[in-house]
């Protein structure tokens, strides 16, 4: 059993200053939880993850100079048996499946109740994995979805911004033929029957993002 001699040391990563201070202020609520460094950024967190070397690491997904997902391979990488946790506003399918893909332990949402993050922290802490039942549903649905190849993402990307079938073939130097047939193929992964279909679950599923 964890004892006040025995402290989970925590490293909070994200980059708004008022919420990564929140949420320190509810980890400090704990007698067993010991705050031991905070990053801005995903560059700061591989740096000081190296230095603290934390029981536990709370990540945000979207950051500047290096987001979430690239930081936890890169601490992983460093530190195979690192136990991260997402910690973030984003709760779309891409996003939760490409976490923990990279070797993330535990994902939950910033709105969460604060027992559900000590809670969390502690089920991480202790080997297991944490996933609240609606993102697990999420993770299940998406592993259930065959992936879109890289060339069929290309394509996605560009209809998301309104490119038409012609200005596509010539952008990715294809025929306008092969722009049809992967397009053809993005519809059927995605369950839909036309664009406005495809962009919409392409947005609400995370394969697609419009401040990329």
């Amino acid at each position: 059993m964890t004892t006040a001699a025995t402290p989970i040391t925590i490293m909070v990563t994200e980059d708004h200053g008022i919420v990564r201070q929140g949420i320190i202020s509810i980890l400090e609520r704990q007698p067993d939880f010991t705050i031991v460094a905070e990053a801005k950024d995903g560059l700061e967190a591989v740096a000081l993850y190296a230095t603290h070397q934390p029981d536990i690491t709370l990540m945000d997904l979207r950051m500047p100079n290096l987001e979430g997902v690239e930081a936890i391979t890169r601490i992983r990488e460093y530190s195979p048996d690192a136990r991260i946790i997402i910690l973030t506003t984003y709760d779309t399918d891409e996003d939760i499946y490409r976490g923990l893909q990279a070797g993330a332990r535990g994902y939950i949402l910033k709105d969460a109740d604060f027992e559900d993050l000590v809670d969390a922290v502690r089920t991480v802490h202790k080997g297991k994995r944490y996933l609240p039942p609606n993102v697990a549903l999420k993770l299940a649905e998406r592993m259930d979805t065959e992936e879109l190849t890289e060339r069929e993402q290309d394509v996605l990307n560009l209809m998301v911004l309104g490119t038409s079938t012609p200005a596509l073939a010539k952008a990715l130097n294809i025929s306008e033929g092969t722009v049809k047939f992967h397009i053809n193929h993005i519809f059927q992964k995605l369950g839909v029957n036309d664009r406005t279909q495809a962009v919409i679950a392409a947005l609400r599923r995370g394969l697609v993002r419009l401040d990329d």
